[in-house]
């Protein structure tokens, strides 16, 4: 299994001193090289269960294994240098620097795993389609491109297990396709888990398995 998450509790304090619970998981499994669908509703804990799975957020119990790693046993640094090294992330804003150019984007997230490959970054660009905007920084690129950057930086640590959050949510219904197909075929050429998350029906269509937060999320069911 690439990731296996065991009765995972996550919860916040509420500003009137209530606790509100997010996240309650038994149980979920994606076997490497898998590739899968989240969907749930906006505020219904996708992009709290992704930052828990990547170790950005840590859980209040339970486990996160990846590659046979529990995730949750390591200490901050290494689970920083986990995440650097074996997870990729997509995020629905693409967070990119807007002062560097797609291929320093690129690099720089490799930066973090001290394995910055320049051949590496310029094939992976070439792959989204972006060889001839190498130079080009944020601005400089459509929507549609900054999020195909944002794919590249994604994969540019050959991570063994890739967490999309609404990849398509901000680029228009005709780039939708592209990026998804771009995102799955990368993937898939590569054997690298994928766990999708997004709120649209027409994105979770394409995929094989499509999980439904709400169905195995036990605090989504309590609030629904």
């Amino acid at each position: 299994m690439s990731l296996v998450l065991r009765d995972l509790k996550k919860s916040y304090r509420e500003p009137g001193g209530g606790v509100l619970p997010v996240l309650d998981v038994a149980q979920f499994e994606l076997k490497t090289g898998e590739q899968a669908v989240l969907v749930g509703s906006s505020g219904g804990g996708k992009t709290t269960l992704l930052n828990v799975i990547a170790g950005i957020s840590t859980p209040d119990s339970g486990t996160v294994e990846i590659d046979g790693t529990n995730v949750t046993k390591l200490h901050e640094a290494a689970r920083d240098r986990f995440r650097a090294e074996r997870i990729g992330f997509v995020f629905q804003t693409f967070n990119l620097l807007p002062a560097f150019t797609a291929l320093e984007n690129v690099l720089l997230g490799m930066s973090f795993s001290g394995k910055a490959d320049r051949k590496r970054a310029k094939e992976l660009l070439e792959t989204v389609g972006l060889g001839g905007r190498l130079k080009h920084r944020p601005s400089q690129l459509s929507v549609g491109e900054q999020q195909r950057v944002a794919v590249a930086r994604g994969l540019a640590n050959a991570p063994s297990l890739l967490l999309a959050d609404e990849p398509t949510a901000s680029v228009d219904l005709a780039n939708q396709n592209v990026i998804l197909d771009l995102i799955r075929t990368a993937c898939r050429e590569r054997n690298v888990s994928l766990l999708l998350v997004t709120h649209a029906p027409e994105v979770a269509s394409q995929f094989e398995r499509v999980e439904k937060l709400h169905e195995f999320n036990r605090a989504a069911r309590g609030a629904a």
